[in-house]
């Protein structure tokens, strides 16, 4: 048996063609190519061998765990064009692949697991069936996105170790200044869970439209629904669309993080009822990209008779344990007024059983208990928010704006935090990007995509990827285990399952992609 640091291999171009390009026999699992790059690898020169007589079993009376067993199979189904049986088992059998819980490992975590590929029997061991999962996500790796139907797969044996570095690794997607319909979302949804991403921030509300069904004040998708960037029909969810996106997501391990941003970022509220606005006039409808010209007026009741309802409304709706109130840009505000306005709407967030989130500005409030401040620019608000007991959640603009051009030639996209090519993307740590900012503050990771220049599928894939990765990889693995020298390689070999999910991803000159 062989033990080798990921962090110590150079591994050649040629080597990690053998698994990226085709099903062709290695028996060295060191050399696949995964992302995120995993905790420890073993490699011990053996082959298993995948057709469609493998069987997929799960253990009996394990919650969840039968619907992470037939994800596999499908997932196994997809890539061969063959049937997977799926079966329940209260013992280990003796081949096919075993998803099993078990509390021996107390290092793993509650999403770390524990992989074993031997000749006959895959064993995916975890405390919990998101481990699992992550699991099954990494075993996928070790195959290519698609084979010919009947083809046998020869996967290379070994050990894989694996736990997450954060316990919120997340990605947000502005649905508001452009709207993405259902299935659009879930196409999002299935990129992060191909990298162990476990959370979805959705941007629901912003001056250029309201996205999602509120059925106690139905103007906000009859008149903000209607618009977007540059005068788009727009469009919005209804709560049966919502309910199904989180759905989508829970089957996947990915919480989703609604998003309503106030006081300010809210003209398409303010178009649709004139009360919310201190003269009592509605606005007209804006289909620009300047930010910080609007605010619900924060000195009448009405105002929060309306944030109560649409917080109670979507928190019903939503399993997870967060609510986003935005809170950034809010330019025209008055500094005592935001003050009170934040202080009353995480009150409301958290009568409804929901923590806190917002962007760092909400610092300058009293923050509530559990309440955490999302970085994205001001590490002074970010400190503040700290000193008053708020985690952080890592979303420098410079670094993790997936808007952001890559260079001065990137037809989409924004360039006001700079340019960031995908080693800019990767090659940063959220426990030393800035020294006022420690470890123990951090929650997690998250890669925010505003769409002010994206208004279809083909051009978002090509703002995400190929940085979408990379931002996993720092979300799950160790700074240690990580360096650009050895990241560019594994991701060059992930450039033919970009093309086989047709992906339309950005061939960024410095990743050596095979051909």
């Amino acid at each position: 048996m062989k033990k080798v640091s990921f962090a110590a291999i150079l591994i050649t171009t040629g080597l990690f063609v053998l698994l990226s390009c085709g099903p062709k026999e290695s028996t060295d699992l060191i050399l696949t190519s995964f992302i995120p790059q995993p905790v420890s690898v073993e490699a011990t020169g053996h082959a298993f061998k995948l057709n469609s007589s493998v069987t997929v079993y799960y253990e009996e009376n394990v919650d969840g765990l039968e619907q992470t067993a037939r994800y596999l199979a499908a997932e196994l189904s997809r890539i061969t064009g063959e049937n997977f049986n799926v079966e329940s088992a209260n013992v280990t059998p003796r081949s096919g692949i075993f998803l099993s819980v078990t509390t021996d490992d107390n290092d793993l975590g509650m999403e770390g697991y524990f992989l074993s590929i031997g000749k006959k029997l895959v064993g995916i061991k975890a405390k919990s069936t998101a481990g699992c999962f992550y699991a099954a996500k990494t075993f996928l790796q070790t195959l290519p996105v698609k084979v010919a139907a009947g083809e046998t797969l020869t996967i290379p044996t070994g050990t894989i170790r694996d736990f997450p570095e954060y316990g919120y690794r997340g990605a947000m997607l502005d649905v508001s200044r452009h709207f993405f319909g259902v299935e659009d979302v879930k196409r999002f949804i299935d990129f992060l869970a191909t990298y162990k991403m476990n959370v979805l921030h959705l941007h629901l509300s912003d001056d250029q439209g309201w996205r999602i069904e509120i059925k106690s004040w139905p103007k906000l998708t009859e008149i903000g629904g209607s618009t977007e960037v540059g005068g788009g029909e727009g469009g919005f969810y209804t709560q049966e669309q919502y309910a199904e996106i989180v759905k989508y997501a829970q089957e996947r391990h990915i919480t989703i993080v609604p998003e309503i941003d106030m006081p300010g970022h809210t003209n398409a509220a303010l178009a649709s009822y004139a009360e919310l606005n201190c003269d009592g006039k509605a606005r007209e409808l804006y289909t620009g990209t300047e930010v910080g010209f609007s605010t619900l007026c924060t000195d009448k009741e009405i105002t929060y008779q309306f944030v109560d309802d649409v917080v109670r409304e979507i928190a019903a709706l939503t399993p997870g344990p967060w609510f986003h109130i935005g809170g950034d840009e809010s330019h025209v505000t008055e500094h005592d007024d935001y003050v009170y306005f934040i202080n009353r709407a995480q009150e409301i967030v958290t009568k409804h059983g929901k923590k806190v989130i917002g962007w760092d500005e909400i610092a300058n409030a009293e923050l509530v208990e559990g309440a955490t401040v999302q970085f994205w620019a001001d590490v002074e608000n970010t400190t503040i928010g700290i000193s008053k007991g708020a985690k952080v959640i890592m979303s420098p603009a410079a670094r993790a704006y997936l808007d952001m051009k890559y260079d001065s030639t990137t037809h989409l996209g924004l360039h006001w935090a700079g340019y960031i090519e995908v080693d800019h993307g990767y090659s940063w740590d959220p426990a030393t990007l800035n020294p006022a900012i420690q470890r123990e503050n951090i929650l997690g990771v998250e890669a925010p995509l505003w769409t002010e220049t994206i208004t279809n599928m083909d051009e978002l894939e090509y703002m995400v990827f190929p940085r979408l990765p990379g931002y996993a990889e720092i979300g799950w693995t160790s700074a240690k285990l990580r360096n650009w020298g050895d990241y560019k390689l594994r991701l060059a070999s992930h450039g033919k399952r970009f093309e086989d999910m047709e992906i339309d991803f950005y061939r960024s000159e410095l990743v050596p992609w095979f051909e």
